[in-house]
């Protein structure tokens, strides 16, 4: 067992033998797994009711359950998309739903990257399968929480870059506001087109779709005036 001052451990977890404390501050799992990489093969075989991460074979636990805005704002984001694509060839799926990133044509179980964004519309159907999906989804939409706020911005951007995601989404409640990032030509991400409660934002991958973010960050059950 690994000690930790100033982190109450939950419980221990032994993973590909090597006992992990699970912490409150995702860090501390990182720490105590920074001998070995881990692989989607490894977090097939763990059996907990937690929900992890792995990028670039680092382990990440997540929040067990999300504040009730997030969860509406989610929501809110998925009908609208879902209810764009019900007659259409992309689909649309939200977390829990694994979405793996190999780098190169390694065996399943090697991949050293799956990852749980909140939302994901995919367009290739040839990416999806029993598990989830493979290969770089079309749309990747993250809701900003603070326990993943620098993970969604800094490695989970980084890591969406590299892979092709064409657009991604990064969803503040708190502040109402959404950060859109599209791939350029250089196939990088660039400066972010920002959005705020009032306005309608055009999904590029799905040009015809326009979302309304009042009704994304709306907090009555009442639908906000046109």
């Amino acid at each position: 067992m690994i000690k930790n001052k100033g982190f109450r451990v939950e419980f221990i977890l032994k993973m590909g033998g090597v006992n992990v404390s699970k912490e409150k501050n995702d860090s501390i799992i990182r720490e105590t797994a920074r001998d070995r990489l881990y692989t989607y093969g490894d977090y097939l075989k763990w059996t907990d009711e937690r929900r992890y991460e792995l990028i670039n074979g680092q382990v990440y636990i997540m929040t067990a359950a999300p504040y009730r805005q997030h969860q509406k704002s989610s929501g809110e984001l998925f009908r609208q998309i879902s209810m764009f694509l019900f007659d259409k060839d992309c689909e649309v799926y939200s977390a829990p739903f694994d979405v793996r990133f190999p780098e190169a044509d390694e065996n399943d179980e090697d991949i050293r990257t799956v990852v749980q964004p909140d939302i994901v519309v995919i367009c290739d159907k040839s990416k999806l399968d029993k598990r989830g999906s493979k290969g770089a989804p079309d749309l990747v939409i993250e809701i900003i929480s603070a326990s993943s706020a620098s993970r969604d911005r800094k490695i989970k951007r980084d890591l969406y870059e590299r892979h092709g995601v064409r657009e991604y989404w990064l969803v503040n409640y708190s502040e109402k506001t959404v950060e859109v990032y599209l791939l350029n030509e250089e196939n990088t991400y660039g400066k972010p087109a920002v959005y705020l409660e009032e306005d309608e934002v055009t999904v590029s991958i799905l040009s015809d779709l326009e979302i309304k973010l009042s009704y994304v960050f709306r907090e009555s059950t009442t639908p906000p005036k046109s």
